[in-house]
Protein backbone atom coordinates (compact mmCIF):
# COMPACT_ATOMS: atom_id res chain seq x y z
CA UNK A 1 0.00 0.00 0.00
CA UNK A 2 1.29 3.63 -0.82
CA UNK A 3 1.82 5.73 1.71
CA UNK A 4 -0.16 8.70 1.83
CA UNK A 5 2.63 10.84 3.54
CA UNK A 6 6.35 10.65 2.31
CA UNK A 7 9.06 10.51 4.40
CA UNK A 8 10.87 13.31 2.96
CA UNK A 9 7.23 15.52 3.26
CA UNK A 10 7.42 14.17 7.49
CA UNK A 11 11.12 15.26 7.62
CA UNK A 12 9.94 18.86 5.92
CA UNK A 13 6.99 19.09 8.81
CA UNK A 14 8.98 18.07 11.74
CA UNK A 15 12.53 20.13 10.50
CA UNK A 16 10.10 23.34 10.13
CA UNK A 17 8.45 23.07 13.47
CA UNK A 18 12.05 22.33 15.25
CA UNK A 19 13.74 25.20 13.73
CA UNK A 20 10.89 27.47 14.36
CA UNK A 21 10.92 26.51 18.28
CA UNK A 22 15.15 27.17 18.02
CA UNK A 23 15.42 30.41 16.65
CA UNK A 24 12.68 31.63 18.82
CA UNK A 25 14.38 30.18 21.63
CA UNK A 26 17.61 31.95 20.57
CA UNK A 27 15.61 35.30 20.43
CA UNK A 28 15.86 35.43 16.50
CA UNK A 29 14.24 38.51 14.61
CA UNK A 30 12.18 36.73 11.85
CA UNK A 31 11.95 33.32 12.98
CA UNK A 32 9.63 32.19 10.27
CA UNK A 33 12.81 32.43 7.70
CA UNK A 34 14.97 30.07 9.36
CA UNK A 35 12.30 27.48 8.89
CA UNK A 36 11.60 28.29 5.23
CA UNK A 37 15.22 28.11 5.13
CA UNK A 38 15.07 24.25 6.52
CA UNK A 39 11.68 23.20 4.12
CA UNK A 40 14.10 24.44 1.42
CA UNK A 41 17.07 22.37 2.26
CA UNK A 42 15.65 18.88 3.20
CA UNK A 43 16.66 17.05 0.07
CA UNK A 44 16.26 13.83 -0.96
CA UNK A 45 19.69 12.63 -0.50
CA UNK A 46 22.47 13.55 2.23
CA UNK A 47 25.12 14.31 -0.24
CA UNK A 48 22.94 16.70 -1.62
CA UNK A 49 21.26 18.26 1.47
CA UNK A 50 25.14 19.02 2.82
CA UNK A 51 26.00 20.65 -0.57
CA UNK A 52 22.56 23.21 -0.17
CA UNK A 53 23.62 23.66 2.86
CA UNK A 54 26.72 24.68 2.13
CA UNK A 55 25.88 26.92 -1.24
CA UNK A 56 23.50 28.68 0.77
CA UNK A 57 24.95 29.53 3.97
CA UNK A 58 28.45 31.00 1.45
CA UNK A 59 25.01 32.74 -1.01
CA UNK A 60 23.78 34.56 2.11
CA UNK A 61 27.38 35.70 3.61
CA UNK A 62 27.71 37.15 -0.22
CA UNK A 63 24.50 38.42 -0.07
CA UNK A 64 24.16 40.23 3.47
CA UNK A 65 27.84 41.97 2.31
CA UNK A 66 26.86 42.91 -0.97
CA UNK A 67 23.47 44.36 0.14
CA UNK A 68 25.34 46.32 2.80
CA UNK A 69 27.21 48.50 0.51
CA UNK A 70 24.47 48.95 -2.09
CA UNK A 71 22.05 50.12 0.81
CA UNK A 72 24.65 52.09 2.42
CA UNK A 73 25.84 53.60 -0.70
CA UNK A 74 22.28 54.07 -2.70
CA UNK A 75 20.01 54.26 0.42
CA UNK A 76 17.29 51.55 1.29
CA UNK A 77 14.79 51.77 -1.46
CA UNK A 78 13.18 49.45 -3.81
CA UNK A 79 15.60 50.67 -6.42
CA UNK A 80 18.24 49.70 -4.26
CA UNK A 81 16.91 45.77 -3.56
CA UNK A 82 16.61 45.96 -7.68
CA UNK A 83 20.21 46.60 -7.96
CA UNK A 84 21.13 44.46 -5.58
CA UNK A 85 19.35 41.72 -7.23
CA UNK A 86 21.10 42.80 -10.52
CA UNK A 87 24.45 42.59 -8.98
CA UNK A 88 23.81 39.09 -6.87
CA UNK A 89 22.30 37.05 -9.52
CA UNK A 90 25.11 36.78 -11.65
CA UNK A 91 27.65 36.20 -9.24
CA UNK A 92 25.66 33.34 -7.54
CA UNK A 93 25.13 31.78 -10.35
CA UNK A 94 28.65 32.21 -11.24
CA UNK A 95 29.31 30.49 -8.20
CA UNK A 96 26.84 28.06 -8.40
CA UNK A 97 25.12 28.88 -5.90
CA UNK A 98 21.81 29.67 -7.70
CA UNK A 99 19.77 27.30 -5.06
CA UNK A 100 21.19 30.07 -2.26
CA UNK A 101 19.54 33.09 -4.36
CA UNK A 102 15.90 33.03 -3.19
CA UNK A 103 16.58 32.77 1.02
CA UNK A 104 19.43 34.92 0.43
CA UNK A 105 17.14 37.61 -1.35
CA UNK A 106 14.71 36.96 1.54
CA UNK A 107 17.47 38.09 3.88
CA UNK A 108 18.01 41.17 2.53
CA UNK A 109 14.67 42.36 2.49
CA UNK A 110 14.88 42.24 6.31
CA UNK A 111 17.47 44.59 5.33
CA UNK A 112 16.07 46.59 3.74
CA UNK A 113 13.21 46.45 6.14
CA UNK A 114 15.16 47.75 8.74
CA UNK A 115 16.01 50.58 7.31
CA UNK A 116 19.05 50.35 8.67
CA UNK A 117 22.27 47.70 9.12
CA UNK A 118 24.33 46.95 12.24
CA UNK A 119 26.35 43.91 13.42
CA UNK A 120 23.54 42.75 15.26
CA UNK A 121 21.11 42.52 13.13
CA UNK A 122 24.04 40.91 10.35
CA UNK A 123 24.64 38.44 12.60
CA UNK A 124 20.79 37.55 13.41
CA UNK A 125 20.26 36.84 9.48
CA UNK A 126 23.64 35.00 9.62
CA UNK A 127 22.12 32.39 12.48
CA UNK A 128 18.76 32.30 10.52
CA UNK A 129 20.70 30.48 8.02
CA UNK A 130 23.18 28.43 10.09
CA UNK A 131 19.67 26.91 12.08
CA UNK A 132 17.74 26.63 9.29
CA UNK A 133 20.59 24.25 7.43
CA UNK A 134 21.93 22.92 10.54
CA UNK A 135 18.58 21.47 11.43
CA UNK A 136 17.63 20.44 7.64
CA UNK A 137 21.21 18.52 7.81
CA UNK A 138 19.95 16.79 11.17
CA UNK A 139 16.98 15.75 10.15
CA UNK A 140 18.27 14.52 6.97
CA UNK A 141 20.65 11.96 8.71
CA UNK A 142 17.57 9.68 8.52
CA UNK A 143 17.42 8.41 4.99
CA UNK A 144 15.22 4.97 4.77
CA UNK A 145 17.20 2.36 3.39
CA UNK A 146 17.81 1.95 -0.79
CA UNK A 147 18.67 -1.52 -0.30
CA UNK A 148 15.19 -3.29 -0.39
CA UNK A 149 14.63 -0.94 -3.41
CA UNK A 150 17.52 -2.13 -5.43
CA UNK A 151 16.66 -5.55 -4.62
CA UNK A 152 13.69 -4.99 -5.68
CA UNK A 153 14.43 -3.75 -9.15
CA UNK A 154 17.26 -5.75 -9.38
CA UNK A 155 15.00 -8.55 -8.91
CA UNK A 156 12.51 -7.97 -11.38
CA UNK A 157 14.88 -6.41 -13.95
CA UNK A 158 16.55 -10.67 -14.04
CA UNK A 159 13.09 -12.02 -13.82
CA UNK A 160 12.03 -9.58 -16.86
CA UNK A 161 15.38 -10.67 -18.42
CA UNK A 162 14.58 -14.77 -18.02
CA UNK A 163 11.34 -14.60 -19.25
CA UNK A 164 12.17 -13.11 -22.42
CA UNK A 165 15.54 -15.12 -23.27
CA UNK A 166 12.87 -18.06 -23.01
CA UNK A 167 10.72 -16.67 -25.60
CA UNK A 168 13.66 -16.60 -27.41
CA UNK A 169 14.58 -20.02 -26.53
CA UNK A 170 10.38 -20.72 -27.92
CA UNK A 171 11.03 -18.52 -30.74
CA UNK A 172 13.83 -20.24 -31.68
CA UNK A 173 11.89 -24.01 -31.81
CA UNK A 174 8.70 -22.62 -33.11
CA UNK A 175 9.97 -20.90 -36.61
CA UNK A 176 9.49 -17.13 -35.69
CA UNK A 177 7.21 -16.93 -33.11
CA UNK A 178 7.41 -12.53 -32.53
CA UNK A 179 9.09 -12.17 -29.05
CA UNK A 180 6.69 -10.09 -26.90
CA UNK A 181 7.75 -6.97 -27.76
CA UNK A 182 5.82 -5.70 -24.27
CA UNK A 183 8.43 -7.45 -21.92
CA UNK A 184 11.28 -5.28 -23.50
CA UNK A 185 9.49 -1.72 -22.73
CA UNK A 186 8.72 -3.39 -19.01
CA UNK A 187 12.32 -4.41 -18.65
CA UNK A 188 13.66 -1.14 -20.21
CA UNK A 189 11.27 0.64 -16.99
CA UNK A 190 12.26 -1.43 -14.60
CA UNK A 191 16.17 -0.10 -15.38
CA UNK A 192 15.13 3.49 -15.66
CA UNK A 193 14.04 2.66 -11.78
CA UNK A 194 17.19 0.89 -10.65
CA UNK A 195 19.19 3.31 -12.39
CA UNK A 196 17.02 5.88 -9.80
CA UNK A 197 17.50 3.78 -7.21
CA UNK A 198 20.81 3.38 -7.31
CA UNK A 199 21.98 7.01 -7.42
CA UNK A 200 19.87 7.79 -4.45
CA UNK A 201 21.36 4.86 -2.83
CA UNK A 202 24.55 6.51 -3.10
CA UNK A 203 24.13 10.04 -2.93
CA UNK A 204 22.83 8.86 0.81
CA UNK A 205 26.51 8.88 1.73
CA UNK A 206 28.21 12.52 2.55
CA UNK A 207 31.62 10.55 1.06
CA UNK A 208 32.10 8.37 -1.69
CA UNK A 209 30.58 4.87 -1.16
CA UNK A 210 31.93 2.38 -3.37
CA UNK A 211 28.83 0.68 -4.52
CA UNK A 212 28.59 -1.62 -7.20
CA UNK A 213 24.55 -1.40 -8.14
CA UNK A 214 24.92 2.25 -10.38
CA UNK A 215 27.52 -0.36 -12.26
CA UNK A 216 25.01 -2.91 -12.04
CA UNK A 217 21.87 -0.83 -13.68
CA UNK A 218 24.41 0.56 -16.11
CA UNK A 219 25.48 -3.28 -17.09
CA UNK A 220 22.28 -4.01 -17.17
CA UNK A 221 20.87 -1.56 -19.85
CA UNK A 222 23.80 -2.29 -22.06
CA UNK A 223 22.57 -5.78 -22.12
CA UNK A 224 18.79 -4.56 -22.64
CA UNK A 225 20.41 -2.67 -25.99
CA UNK A 226 21.85 -5.66 -27.23
CA UNK A 227 18.42 -7.85 -26.39
CA UNK A 228 16.50 -4.95 -27.93
CA UNK A 229 18.54 -5.97 -31.36
CA UNK A 230 18.32 -9.60 -30.67
CA UNK A 231 14.68 -9.89 -30.99
CA UNK A 232 15.14 -8.09 -34.38
CA UNK A 233 16.36 -11.74 -35.83
CA UNK A 234 12.78 -13.42 -35.16
CA UNK A 235 11.62 -11.47 -37.93
CA UNK A 236 13.97 -13.09 -40.13
CA UNK A 237 14.19 -16.52 -38.88
CA UNK A 238 11.77 -18.79 -41.17
CA UNK A 239 13.07 -22.66 -40.64
CA UNK A 240 14.18 -24.45 -37.91
CA UNK A 241 17.66 -26.92 -38.88
CA UNK A 242 19.69 -28.74 -36.31
CA UNK A 243 21.75 -25.64 -35.59
CA UNK A 244 18.74 -23.74 -34.97
CA UNK A 245 17.79 -26.39 -31.53
CA UNK A 246 21.87 -26.47 -30.61
CA UNK A 247 21.03 -22.34 -30.60
CA UNK A 248 17.73 -22.36 -28.70
CA UNK A 249 19.11 -24.94 -25.88
CA UNK A 250 22.54 -22.10 -25.47
CA UNK A 251 19.64 -19.38 -25.22
CA UNK A 252 18.26 -21.32 -22.36
CA UNK A 253 21.23 -21.76 -20.81
CA UNK A 254 21.85 -18.05 -21.04
CA UNK A 255 18.31 -17.44 -19.25
CA UNK A 256 19.17 -19.07 -16.48
CA UNK A 257 22.57 -17.38 -16.48
CA UNK A 258 20.68 -14.46 -15.28
CA UNK A 259 19.77 -15.54 -11.82
CA UNK A 260 23.86 -16.01 -11.14
CA UNK A 261 23.52 -19.87 -11.51
CA UNK A 262 26.41 -19.95 -14.40
CA UNK A 263 29.10 -17.22 -14.87
CA UNK A 264 28.91 -15.22 -18.21
CA UNK A 265 33.07 -16.38 -18.31
CA UNK A 266 31.86 -20.76 -18.77
CA UNK A 267 29.00 -19.51 -20.83
CA UNK A 268 31.57 -17.67 -23.02
CA UNK A 269 34.12 -20.42 -23.31
CA UNK A 270 31.08 -22.85 -23.97
CA UNK A 271 30.00 -20.54 -27.00
CA UNK A 272 33.67 -20.47 -28.44
CA UNK A 273 33.10 -24.32 -28.26
CA UNK A 274 29.88 -24.23 -30.07
CA UNK A 275 31.30 -22.29 -32.67
CA UNK A 276 33.83 -24.90 -33.45
CA UNK A 277 31.48 -27.30 -33.75
CA UNK A 278 29.00 -25.11 -36.27
CA UNK A 279 32.46 -24.97 -38.42
CA UNK A 280 32.88 -28.26 -38.53
CA UNK A 281 29.06 -28.67 -39.66
CA UNK A 282 28.28 -29.68 -42.97
CA UNK A 283 27.89 -26.75 -45.47
CA UNK A 284 24.33 -25.35 -46.30
CA UNK A 285 22.43 -27.12 -49.30
CA UNK A 286 19.94 -24.67 -50.12
CA UNK A 287 19.61 -20.64 -49.94
CA UNK A 288 17.04 -20.76 -47.48
CA UNK A 289 19.64 -23.01 -44.82
CA UNK A 290 22.26 -20.18 -45.49
CA UNK A 291 20.28 -17.19 -44.91
CA UNK A 292 19.21 -18.61 -42.04
CA UNK A 293 21.94 -19.87 -40.97
CA UNK A 294 24.22 -16.90 -41.60
CA UNK A 295 21.44 -15.10 -38.87
CA UNK A 296 21.97 -17.88 -36.37
CA UNK A 297 25.43 -16.76 -36.13
CA UNK A 298 24.65 -13.09 -35.84
CA UNK A 299 22.22 -14.13 -33.36
CA UNK A 300 25.54 -15.74 -31.72
CA UNK A 301 26.98 -13.08 -32.11
CA UNK A 302 24.72 -11.22 -29.90
CA UNK A 303 24.17 -13.29 -27.13
CA UNK A 304 28.28 -13.39 -26.83
CA UNK A 305 27.96 -9.48 -26.63
CA UNK A 306 25.37 -9.96 -23.95
CA UNK A 307 27.78 -12.15 -21.69
CA UNK A 308 30.64 -9.87 -22.61
CA UNK A 309 28.77 -7.13 -20.99
CA UNK A 310 28.47 -8.71 -17.65
CA UNK A 311 31.82 -10.49 -17.77
CA UNK A 312 33.13 -6.77 -17.77
CA UNK A 313 31.38 -5.93 -14.89
CA UNK A 314 31.91 -8.46 -12.99
CA UNK A 315 35.80 -8.05 -13.74
CA UNK A 316 35.51 -4.12 -13.19
CA UNK A 317 34.36 -5.40 -9.42
CA UNK A 318 36.71 -4.67 -6.34
CA UNK A 319 36.11 -7.67 -3.75
CA UNK A 320 34.26 -4.88 -1.46
CA UNK A 321 31.86 -4.14 -4.63
CA UNK A 322 31.16 -7.56 -5.15
CA UNK A 323 30.24 -8.93 -1.73
CA UNK A 324 27.70 -5.49 -1.42
CA UNK A 325 26.53 -7.26 -4.69
CA UNK A 326 26.05 -10.54 -3.65
CA UNK A 327 23.73 -8.97 -0.62
CA UNK A 328 20.02 -10.54 -0.89
CA UNK A 329 21.06 -13.08 -3.08
CA UNK A 330 23.26 -15.43 -0.30
CA UNK A 331 21.11 -18.66 -1.87
CA UNK A 332 22.31 -18.21 -5.65
CA UNK A 333 25.65 -19.12 -6.54
CA UNK A 334 28.21 -16.52 -7.63
CA UNK A 335 30.97 -17.06 -9.68
CA UNK A 336 33.64 -14.41 -11.62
Amino acid sequence: MKRIIGIRTLKTGIGAVITLMIANWLGLQYASAAAVITILSIQSTKKQSVEMAIKRLIASIVALILATLVFNGIGFYPLSFGVFLILFIPIAAKGNMVEGIVPAAVLVTHLLGEGNITMALLFNEVELVVVGVVVALLINLYMPSMEKDIMKCRHNIEKTMHHIFIEMTQALRNESLQVDKVMLKVLESYIEEGQEAAFRYANNYIFTKHSPFGQYFIMRNKQFQVMRHMNEHFTKFFMTFEQTEVVARFTEEVAESIHGERSAKMLLEQLAKLREVFRASSLPKTREEFENRAMLYQYLNDIEHFLEIKQSFRESLTEEEFEEYKKGYAALYFKR
